[in-house]
Order: C-alpha cells, then sequence, then structure tokens
C-alpha cells in the first residue's frame, strides 16, 4: 500500500539500503525501514534533517516528490524528477499548445467535481446542500461565473462553523487544512509526472511562482475528502497537527472512491485523472475520468 513519509523529528538523516528507504537517529541509530515500492511521498516538516544522494536520485527515478514544509504545515519547495512517463515529450508539447476553448472544458469538469464533492460532504455531515446541487447546473465553460468561489462561500461556513475563515497562515483547522493539502497535493505531483505531464504548466491556475499549478488544479475535487477528515479530527483531537492528525491525514490517499464502475484507492484515482488528462491533450477531446463522491458512511468516518 501506498505510504506518505512524514519527517517530524529533529536530526533524522534518510538514506537508501538495497530496496529501503532507512531513516536514521543521529546517522547511525535506525528508526524505521520502509520499502521504497510502498513510498508514495515524503514530507519533511523537521530541523536538521539530511538525506543522501543516491536516496533522493532513486526517489526522482520511482518519481516520488519530496516535499519541504514551512511552520504552518504549508509546502516551501518540492523536488519532483525531471523525466516520467515515456511518451512525455509529446505529452508536454500537447500539453503546452492546448487551445484555450479544451482548457475551459476541462476546468469545468473539475469545478463541477469538485461541488459535486464538496455536497456530498455536507450531506453526509447533516448540512443542507441544495445550493451547491443547484449551483453544479451553472458552471459554465472556464467557469466563468466563477461558481467555484461561490460554493466555497457557502461551503465553509456550514463545514467549519460561522466563525472560520480560510487562511494558509492561519493556525486552528488551518493548519490541518494545511498538512492534508500537502499530502493531497504530493500525491497529485507524483500523478502528473507519471503521466508524462509537466506540473507547472496548469490548466487553471497559471501564477508564474507556482511550479506545481497542475497538481493544484487536478487535486480540487479531493480536497473535501481532507475537509470532512480535519472537521472530525478537530472534534475528536482538537486542532493541533501532531501524531494522530498526520497519521490520519496521511491515510487518506489509501481512501476508496467510486470511479467508473468500482472503487479505488485515491491514490490511483489521481494517476487515472492524470493519464486521462494528457490523453484529452493528445486528442483535444476533454474527457476526464473524475472520481464520484463516497457514500455518506465514508465521508463521516474520514479523519477517525
Amino acid at each position: 500500500m501506498d505510504q506518505i513519509v512524514d519527517i517530524t523529528t529533529d536530526g533524522r538523516h534518510l538514506s537508501k539500503v538495497r530496496g529501503f528507504l532507512k531513516i536514521s537517529e543521529g546517522g547511525t541509530e535506525t528508526t524505521k525501514r520502509i520499502p521504497l515500492d510502498q513510498v508514495a511521498g515524503v514530507i519533511v516538516h523537521a530541523h536538521g534533517t539530511t538525506w543522501s544522494n543516491s536516496l533522493l536520485t532513486e526517489l526522482a527515478a520511482r518519481g516520488v516528490p519530496v516535499v519541504l514544509c514551512g511552520s504552518n504545515h504549508a509546502p516551501r519547495a518540492v523536488l519532483m524528477p525531471l523525466e516520467g512517463h515515456h511518451a512525455q515529450g509529446r505529452r508536454i508539447r500537447a500539453q503546452w499548445q492546448a487551445k484555450r476553448p479544451l482548457l475551459k472544458q476541462i476546468w469545468k469538469q473539475v469545478i463541477v467535481a469538485k461541488v459535486d464533492m464538496q455536497a456530498a460532504s455536507l450531506e453526509a455531515m447533516g448540512e443542507s446542500s441544495a445550493v451547491l446541487r443547484m449551483m453544479i447546473r451553472k458552471v459554465t465553460s472556464g467557469d466563468s461565473n466563477n461558481i467555484e468561489a461561490q460554493a466555497a462561500r457557502y461551503y465553509w461556513p456550514r463545514m467549519m462553523g460561522e466563525d472560520f475563515r480560510r487562511c494558509t497562515e492561519g493556525r486552528d483547522e488551518n493548519a490541518l487544512l494545511n498538512y492534508g493539502y500537502t499530502i493531497l497535493r504530493a500525491a497529485t505531483a507524483r500523478a502528473v509526472v507519471a503521466a508524462g505531464l509537466h506540473p507547472c504548466i496548469g490548466v487553471h491556475h497559471s501564477s508564474g511562482g507556482n511550479a506545481f499549478a497542475l497538481a493544484d488544479d487536478l487535486m480540487e475535487p479531493f480536497r473535501p475528502l481532507v475537509d470532512c477528515a480535519v472537521r472530525q479530527l478537530s472534534a475528536d483531537n482538537g486542532t493541533q497537527v501532531d501524531s494522530v492528525a498526520k497519521q490520519t491525514l496521511a491515510r487518506l490517499i489509501a481512501t476508496d472512491v467510486p470511479f467508473g464502475e468500482g472503487v479505488t484507492p485515491v491514490s490511483v484515482a489521481l494517476t487515472k485523472l492524470a493519464t486521462s488528462l494528457g490523453q484529452s491533450f493528445e486528442t483535444g477531446k476533454p474527457v476526464l475520468a473524475l472520481p464520484r463522491p463516497p457514500d455518506a458512511l465514508t465521508l463521516v468516518g474520514l479523519g477517525r
């Protein structure tokens, strides 16, 4: 099963030993070994962390991102490989040359899926979702009416409480959300590179300073899964980003979501979504493989 390796204790050394990622204390005593085939991402929060070059090159060869975080648990840098898919050159050319109408249709599909997931999440929490259901019908090409922002204004007070304000620098639930989104972003970035796409060429997010604009685009429909988990964590465990919270949020990439005619883990769904996007760029037809919301019982259970 895919694992997110989270380094939170100061002074750890990361290295490669045969087919394992080894975590050592003080450079000598081994604290843990994890099969490299199971590593989906490495997230580093701790000070004084060191690593071997052989480990970083091995992680790059496997398409595994290494995320460096600030004190608020938001990512500050991400290390990703230069090479990914066997058709990377062709895919990236198609991605770069994609016409605006195609990008707008793709973004419409992403926003419809995101608002649908938000609506299902509110329903699972016993909140009304009728307004969001009506908004879904109003999403246009490129989301020209900015339904995403309208939905967010309705969604957040009902998901996190009337006094909640989403702020990446906030401490309360925002720190938990930052951490959960960082895990999701790392898994999405890995899927993007594995699909032969370039993470900095976004469909909608296009900030010149964002090296992972495409990952930010594709993770949007999955964000409400993090929100559900954070709501439950806050109620049961408080808002501190402790070991319980980290382990709980790291497990989200293994959550099964309805996909096609069956279910698949979030990490696999992200890979299928990124692959379908690459194919859409090449064919010029916007056909994305997007997840459907899990059942209410699954959504309520996230964070426990």
